[in-house]
């Protein structure tokens, strides 16, 4: 996803921007908590519950963001890749601003995410598993068509669209009088953890990212001061797969992060079971993840980086939240979506042995 310009850095100023074009054009999804995550993880946890935003994630803010100016500037049509979510988004708002939409997914897409897209109205075309494969085939339609392409990750609007929910759940905390400590967000291409590193600019919260073990783009990059390819290896967070963070979103996060969590399927399955069973929310593997990080966050650091994770660059370990001045620690995490294949749900809802399960 490299490219052969720097790329021009949003602030915390245009989420706040976004947060007002987008009122009332997504949903102000509601702020959940559970005594009991509460317990586990030693610090008080408030879950931005984006799953149930209009298309099932967060991505339908950046994508709104997006595509309305696009709309607005003239365009008649739009493209766009992802691995699903980004895609939905796009087809969903294409349509309400009237313009045709062309996606490419991967070959190995989930179904509900294909399924989704084409609801939407927007063309579907799958190409590969990797992002430069998808990458290639999006910027071959959007020439020949004449049509823009709306990434997944290097688009400013995207960051900034993505980081008005991390933005609702920070103003949400302090309404209530318990002011965010920490942010965990999961990460795949980098545009909701650069959003959540806007977000909390200038504030003295602390913004952490999660990725599958195997699909550490981000901690990579962060220990080679580059963005970083992988060979994403089989997970169930499908949405946490992209391959590599974009180079917005590393320019962002590089110095925003506090640090990245590795968290595997186990922990995955665990936070996806607590999430379901206990707060009653189906929430998808990749935004289980935030929670599973969170919680992972939260243990004693030890020997090999603690429990579920795999040691290595960017790596922060458990850091067993700290109680400042005497008042408990609050942690934001964001959920970030809900489109999860049945036949999944019913598997991690009564497996406790899932680990290699990809979805």
């Amino acid at each position: 996803m490299s490219r052969t310009h720097a790329p021009v850095l949003p602030a915390r100023a245009d989420v706040e921007e976004a947060a007002r074009r987008l009122a009332g054009r997504v949903v102000r999804t509601p702020v959940l908590h559970s005594p009991a995550i509460d317990r586990l993880a030693g610090a008080r946890i408030l879950l931005k519950a984006e799953n149930l935003q209009d298309g099932g994630s967060y991505k339908m803010r950046g994508a709104m963001l997006a595509v309305g100016r696009l709309a607005a500037a003239g365009h008649t049509g739009v493209v766009a890749q992802s691995t699903g979510n980004h895609a939905v988004a796009v087809a969903l708002a294409a349509r309400r601003h009237g313009l045709a939409a062309t996606v490419v997914l991967p070959v190995d897409a989930a179904p509900v995410k294909v399924d989704r897209a084409r609801a939407a109205g927007a063309r579907v075309v799958r190409a590969g598993t990797t992002v430069e494969e998808r990458l290639a085939v999006a910027r071959r339609i959007a020439e020949v068509e004449g049509h823009p392409l709306v990434d997944a990750y290097d688009h400013p609007d995207v960051v900034a669209g993505q980081g008005s929910a991390s933005l609702e759940l920070i103003e949400e905390a302090a309404r209530r009088g318990t002011p965010l400590d920490a942010l965990v967000v999961p990460v795949g291409g980098g545009g909701g953890i650069a959003g959540a590193c806007l977000a909390a600019a200038g504030t003295p919260i602390e913004v952490y990212g999660v990725e599958p073990v195997g699909c550490d783009s981000l901690a990579r990059s962060l220990a080679a001061g580059r963005p970083t390819p992988v060979a994403p290896a089989p997970s169930l967070a499908d949405g946490l797969r992209p391959g590599c963070v974009g180079d917005l979103p590393f320019a962002v996060a590089r110095t925003g992060v506090r640090g990245v969590v590795r968290v595997d399927d186990d922990a995955i399955a665990e936070a996806f079971r607590l999430l379901l069973l206990d707060l009653k929310v189906l929430v998808e593997p990749s935004g289980a993840a935030a929670l599973a990080g969170a919680l992972r966050l939260g243990e004693p650091a030890g020997p090999g980086g603690g429990v579920g994770t795999a040691a290595g660059p960017g790596d922060v370990g458990g850091t067993a939240w700290p109680s400042g001045g005497g008042r408990r620690r609050t942690v934001g995490v964001v959920l970030t979506g809900g489109n999860v294949e049945a036949d999944l749900v019913a598997r991690l809802a009564g497996d406790r042995t899932t680990a290699g399960v990809a979805a």
